[in-house]
């Protein structure tokens, strides 16, 4: 095991998201408001509406539904639960609580704070645990902790899943991060100007997009695509559209006017 892997995504998730905020508060379009709600939209939105909802509905496999083994209909609920969600998170923030902050630099800020949590719940803390189960795999404490306190196949299949994960995995798992941070600045982006239009629609077309997304990871998770470079793929290919998009569409908020 080498633990230079989760250091590497622990260093890639924390960093790039206080990278983004630094950067932004040295442009002058940071602002902070839009960046605290983003975080609180995600935490109550996914991190405790959604989960409620994987909780009643997805049986302990984490591959199926409660009450059909059907891999489309899993597929469809994987995809569409985080869209509606965190999407309509990012409606109710920006309607109802940033009034006076519909600006692009508050949907930038939104956005980074939505995501740049996600990173750190995500990408920091799983690091940090990998590391923990690493060094008590190594020092022989594993057994006699974790282990004891799971069914034996399940400490088997974590204790393996920890030894087998590669450095590139790691990698990978914070490259992820980033390209998640990317496109829910998009997403924030896009609810705004609906949100500034007065235009419902605009969120309908997030949750779309962001079902759409979801797909691929869907479709891994339920064991349909074993392909992990794949998915990565895809996500990259949507940052990197992200990247495209927010530069031009600065454009329209600028034309409309930065605020409403």
């Amino acid at each position: 095991m080498n633990m230079a892997g989760p250091v590497v995504q622990l260093l890639i998730s924390l960093f790039v998201p206080v990278g983004l905020v630094w950067y932004g508060r040295k442009k002058g379009w940071l602002s902070w408001k839009p960046l605290g709600v983003g975080v609180v939209v995600f935490l109550v939105f996914s991190q405790v509406l959604e989960k409620a909802l994987h909780v009643a509905v997805i049986d302990s496999s984490g591959t199926a539904l409660k009450w059909t083994n059907s891999t489309a209909l899993f597929v469809t609920y994987a995809a569409l639960a985080a869209g509606v969600f965190e999407e309509i998170g990012r409606y109710v923030g920006f309607r109802w609580l940033l009034k006076k902050h519909l600006g692009y630099g508050d949907g930038l800020s939104f956005g980074i704070g939505h995501g740049g949590i996600e990173a750190i719940l995500l990408g920091v803390f799983g690091a940090i645990t990998s590391i923990v189960l690493m060094n008590l795999i190594q020092s022989g404490a594993f057994d006699h902790t974790i282990a004891s306190s799971l069914p034996a196949d399940q400490a088997a299949q974590l204790k393996e899943r920890i030894k087998e994960t590669t450095f590139a995995m790691y990698v990978l798992g914070g490259l992820e991060r980033v390209f998640a941070i990317a496109f829910h600045i998009v997403m924030s982006l896009l609810v705004l100007l609906g949100v500034r239009k007065r235009q419902f629609r605009y969120v309908i077309y997030a949750i779309c997009a962001h079902a759409l997304l979801d797909v691929a990871p869907a479709l891994y998770q339920a064991g349909v695509v074993t392909n992990i470079w794949a998915i990565e793929a895809i996500l990259f290919l949507a940052a990197a559209a992200s990247f495209v998009w927010v530069r031009r569409v600065k454009v329209q908020f600028e034309s409309e006017g930065e605020s409403r």
